[in-house]
């Protein structure tokens, strides 16, 4: 990870010490601590005088040695190919069995130092997700024995120092759990996801990931999750926990959660995302085909929106989220506040 200290002379009594931290695994500039009168008065800097002194704070990509690229590059040739077989094959035996193959190749072509940082583009049907810090990267993927059974398969590779490798595999336990929203788990009972969002909070100190992710699930319906991970003083994952804030109604499971779920009719395409502008997971708001049965598999979106709003460590439930505004003549629109269930003002 490489970075730059910004000095500048400004006018008045300003003065600026912040650093600005270049990630290359993602082409992206962050900055550690900044002016907090300067940007919420969207003051504009007219420096005097830039200096601009690089620095190395922990440089991922030295560690990929241009033999070790040349060497993961040839295996990765192998992998994707059994990555891929994995899932189109047409029939279940030589889906899984290019599952263990893959998984044996993949872990082979991780233990080389450096892996961290290499992207593995042409593995397709794998999710690939760094952490917006760059502490891990998890790969997270799905395994369809037929129209009523899919498995996820998942590892977090920890970002470590030397380049060596800390793999933490996950095991879907999703088959043994007849409400698996009601539990906080572990790698070992993991509720499979293949995550395509991780968004990074922090309360009290504590980072907080929410992988947002999709569950094929059977023939009749398609879930999708919002889980909170977080590690616990030995490195390990620690997944869910009392952090969704909402009132039970039908369609939704029945609160308190560990983790979300939003299970709609199959082919459903419900959304569920985060909004980076809004800073809101946004979901669609469901509603069933049929008049009086609220079954998973009746339910669609109905072209209204709800979210989450992270306030005070927890995710807090937005019931709509683009509110409808009656204007006068002549009257502009102004922001609309988000509003929790209770009616009060989410900060």
């Amino acid at each position: 990870m490489r970075g730059l200290i910004v000095y500048m002379n400004l006018p008045n009594n300003y003065s600026l010490n912040y650093i600005l931290i270049f990630n290359p695994l993602n082409n992206k500039l962050f900055i550690t601590s900044y002016i907090k009168r300067m940007i919420l008065q969207k003051t504009y800097i007219k420096p005097f005088l830039i200096i601009l002194i690089f620095f190395v704070a922990l440089n991922v990509q030295a560690q990929l040695t241009a033999a070790n690229k040349k060497s993961l590059r040839s295996m990765e040739d192998t992998i994707q190919v059994y990555a891929k077989q994995m899932v189109m094959s047409q029939e279940p035996s030589a889906r899984f069995y290019a599952d263990s193959v893959f998984i044996k190749k993949f872990v082979q072509a991780l233990k080389i130092p450096g892996s961290f940082a290499y992207p593995f583009d042409s593995i397709q049907t794998v999710s690939k997700l760094y952490a917006p810090d760059s502490t891990f990267r998890i790969y997270t993927w799905e395994i369809q024995k037929d129209e009523s059974y899919f498995r996820q398969y998942g590892a977090i590779q920890m970002h470590t120092a030397d380049g060596s490798l800390k793999l933490i595999p996950l095991f879907d336990a999703s088959d043994y759990a007849s409400i698996p929203t009601d539990s906080v788990r572990n790698s070992r009972n993991w509720i499979g996801a293949i995550y395509y969002e991780i968004v990074m909070k922090e309360f009290n100190g504590q980072k907080y990931y929410t992988l947002i992710g999709l569950d094929d699930n059977d023939f009749t319906s398609t879930r999708k999750w919002i889980e909170v991970m977080h590690f616990d003083t030995n490195g390990q994952p620690i997944f869910g926990g009392s952090f969704f804030v909402y009132k039970s109604e039908p369609i939704k499971p029945d609160p308190p959660v560990s983790r979300f779920c939003l299970e709609f009719k199959k082919d459903g395409k419900a959304r569920l995302n985060y909004d980076k502008q809004l800073d809101l997971i946004i979901f669609d708001h469901l509603t069933t085909e049929t008049p009086g049965d609220d079954s998973k598999y009746n339910l669609i979106p109905d072209g209204d929106y709800e979210g989450f709003r992270w306030s005070n460590g927890q995710w807090v439930h937005i019931p709509k989220v683009f509110a409808e505004q009656k204007l006068k003549d002549g009257q502009a629109p102004v922001p609309v506040p988000f509003l929790d269930d209770n009616g009060k003002p989410v900060n």
